[in-house]
């Protein structure tokens, strides 16, 4: 039997001709990831079993973004330690106040992550980085730990399901909407421990950030990782940010999927999740009449430049509505800079948004924007569980950059054609 994308990076990287669904192997590591919450743990870890030194300082990247500037003491001493360990190893990749982003919009930007590696991180959206062609996946602080120590991790080798997308995306329709779509479709553990391989015609009509956000959102399905073929949009993403030779995998005409989707790309409508599961979604058209409180536009899944082009065209010229507050965050400095050269911030402060330095901030209930009780948010950030941005009788919708910034001048849940 042939082998998946993810089958054939795992077999690469533990030195094996062939590996199997259900199989435990041990493989190398090109990044191992951590931040300013899990960080602390795993140094933690590190030191507890005695470890004294890192197998790689140029393939271990400590990134302050959670609690970034620090909200609080608790957050300073946690960058503290972090801050600590990377100058007591010299690590290459250590990102604070002033050159730190979001991770997982990050790292891509910075040509850490590249097709076929094989990536961990102690944050579960580190699945984000199959949008180039690599196996990336969450890990506990203990595993991260020992990844930093010796460069490689244990793991049981997923079984895959194939998504097979035709079409193209019709206008204000994201790849939030494709993995809300997908999400609401198999349910938050209709992938578990699986890893969701998307294949055919339609990719080519995707974006690069169109897949980053899908794969994002692969945990959301319970996916051990999403991943994407390398294309020509792949290699070209790559080409003036990877500075190192990468390999290209293919999945084996005869690979063994567990389940096979067929998804026409064009009958995908802007889609919500409504609280409190990423599954439990609706498109535009069956919302009905859903006042809020607040909109936040960032996050690792959508942060990007082009989520800030959609938002800032949307809210050009308008004024958000006098009971809504809105958040904008551009994902690292490089995109925030990137908004104050094309007037993007202009447009957002004249509408009556407040923009932040990049920092994943809300979207844990971190800080700015944390919810009180009974208050509703429509964001773009990945997860809407009780009490995930604040209270627990707060609720949290999620959606595609378009919507959130259509329902921040009507305020309430809105369809981005209405706000033209």
């Amino acid at each position: 039997m042939g082998m998946t994308m993810t089958q054939k990076i795992l077999a690469a990287h533990a030195g094996l001709d062939h590996v199997s669904a259900g199989q435990l192997i041990r493989a190398k590591l090109d990044l191992v990831l951590a931040n300013d919450i899990t960080g602390p743990v795993s140094i933690n870890e590190f030191e507890g079993a005695g470890f004294d030194k890192v197998f790689d300082k140029s393939k271990i990247a400590l990134v302050m973004d959670h609690f970034v500037p620090n909200k609080d003491i608790r957050s300073a001493e946690q960058c503290k330690q972090c801050r600590t360990f990377a100058h007591r190893f010299d690590i290459d990749n250590f990102y604070d106040v002033g050159t730190m982003g979001i991770e997982h919009a990050l790292l891509p930007e910075r040509g850490l992550v590249a097709a076929g590696d094989a990536i961990i991180g102690a944050d579960s959206h580190t699945c984000t980085y199959g949008a180039l062609g690599a196996f990336s996946t969450g890990v506990g602080s203990t595993d991260l730990a020992a990844g930093i120590a010796t460069g490689s991790a244990w793991f049981k080798v997923p079984s895959a399901i194939k998504f097979e997308l035709s079409g193209k995306l019709r206008p204000n329709v994201s790849g939030k909407d494709v993995i809300l779509h997908i999400i609401g479709m198999i349910g938050v553990d209709g992938a578990l421990y699986k890893s969701m391989e998307f294949t055919g015609s339609g990719v080519a009509s995707l974006t690069m950030d169109d897949r980053f956000t899908i794969a994002n959102m692969a945990i959301e399905a319970g996916g051990k990782n999403g991943i994407f073929p390398v294309d020509e949009i792949t290699v070209e993403y790559m080409k003036d940010k990877v500075d190192r030779p990468f390999t290209a995998y293919e999945a084996d005409e005869n690979a063994e999927y567990d389940e096979i989707y067929k998804i026409d790309l064009s009958t995908i409508k802007p889609t919500i999740a409504f609280p409190h599961l990423p599954s439990n979604t609706k498109t535009i058209d069956e919302v009905g009449d859903i006042p809020i409180d607040q909109v936040v536009i960032g996050s690792c899944t959508n942060g990007r430049l082009s989520d800030m082009a959609v938002a800032a065209e949307i809210l050009k010229g308008k004024k958000v509505h006098k009971n809504v507050r809105v958040i904008v965050i551009p994902a690292t400095q490089k995109i925030y800079k990137e908004c104050i050269q094309l007037g993007y911030l202009e447009t957002f402060i004249d509408a009556g948004c407040v923009v932040s330095t990049p920092t994943c901030g809300p979207c844990l209930g971190g800080y700015m924007g944390i919810l009180a009780a009974g208050e509703r948010c429509i964001a773009t950030t990945n997860r809407n569980f009780v009490g995930r941005m604040g209270h627990g009788e707060s609720e949290v919708y999620l959606a595609s950059p378009a919507v959130a910034a259509a329902s921040a001048i009507a305020g309430k849940i809105a369809s981005p054609e209405r706000s033209k």
